[in-house]
């Protein structure tokens, strides 16, 4: 189980890691995107790495001595936005494996969705929210469009709270278009600026997702009493897990999630509460079957 957890951690290409946790995932992530033989051609464009050698004209290439694919008139205008918490709290560790964080782990479920949205011929995009700033990378198809998302997910580092609500409004200038949402974070800060957008976008009536991420020690409430904590974002005092303290806490985090997912669930938009210990391809294709019927 910890095999594919492992290589999170472990490496620093995203593509290599995707790669792996893509192996024999075999659907997308929305339906109503035609494909193959039925989809009318459109024009040609020279090859870039990481297209489908299926789609490289292996005639025109004879005639050109140059490769070039079949790019096809979509059906579909529906456009991926991918949506990363990366404030201070996802940096929490895996206490079983070694050097995983929950921010690398969100990182490699929201890379795995943008190269399927590449695969189906999507446009994709990515909003990267901490501190005062909504980093926005706007959306576009193609190969290239993934190496920019790839590199702005392996640039970012976690730190600081979510970005207020004036920002997020502004920066989510996508909702008068359809749109998949699929949102990466842990929901410790709930409700809150994100969340709301997340509802307001659901009651908009767009297919929002949400993955809440978890470390079995924040599940179970293991964390080594010998040892002090303190809140990364509010920055305030240290904790020691003694008995009562541990009781207290998990009484807490029961009420808070059940307060998630109760909300999620008013406004019918599906969560999936994941550890990030859980091997990545399972978790990532529960994750997509949570379609949101609108």
């Amino acid at each position: 189980m910890l095999a594919s957890s492992a290589l999170i951690a472990h490496t620093t290409k995203l593509d290599l890691v995707i790669r792996h946790v893509l192996a024999g995932l075999g659907h997308g992530i929305h339906a109503g995107r035609e494909r193959g033989a039925g989809v009318e051609f459109s024009e040609y464009r020279a090859y870039a790495p990481g297209d489908e050698w299926r789609r490289v004209d292996w005639k025109l290439m004879a005639r050109a001595d140059r490769y070039f694919v079949r790019e096809a008139e979509r059906d579909s205008h529906v456009a991926v936005w991918l949506v990363l918490d990366a404030t201070a709290s996802m940096l929490e560790p895996s206490r079983s494996v070694d050097g995983l964080t929950k921010l690398q782990y969100a990182r490699v479920m929201l890379a795995c969705v943008a190269a399927i949205a590449q695969r189906q011929g999507d446009a994709f995009g990515l909003v990267v929210c901490q501190g005062e700033r909504a980093h926005v990378t706007p959306a576009a198809r193609g190969p290239r469009q993934l190496q920019r998302v790839l590199a702005q997910l392996n640039g970012t580092d976690a730190a600081g709270t979510l970005p207020g609500a004036d920002t997020l409004r502004a920066s989510l200038h996508f909702s008068l278009s359809p749109s998949v949402v699929c949102v990466a974070g842990d929901f410790l800060d709930w409700p809150s600026p994100l969340s709301d957008a997340m509802l307001r976008l659901r009651r908009m009536r767009h297919d929002v997702r949400a993955l809440c991420l978890q470390t079995e020690a924040e599940v179970q409430a293991s964390f080594d009493p010998a040892l002090a904590y303190r809140d990364p974002e509010a920055g305030e005092g240290v904790v020691r897990f003694g008995r009562d303290v541990r009781a207290a806490y998990a009484r807490n985090r029961e009420a808070h999630f059940a307060r998630v997912v109760a909300d999620c669930r008013q406004n019918d938009l599906p969560i999936l509460s994941a550890r990030i210990e859980q091997a990545p391809g399972e978790v990532l294709r529960t994750w997509l079957r949570k379609a949101v019927r609108a």
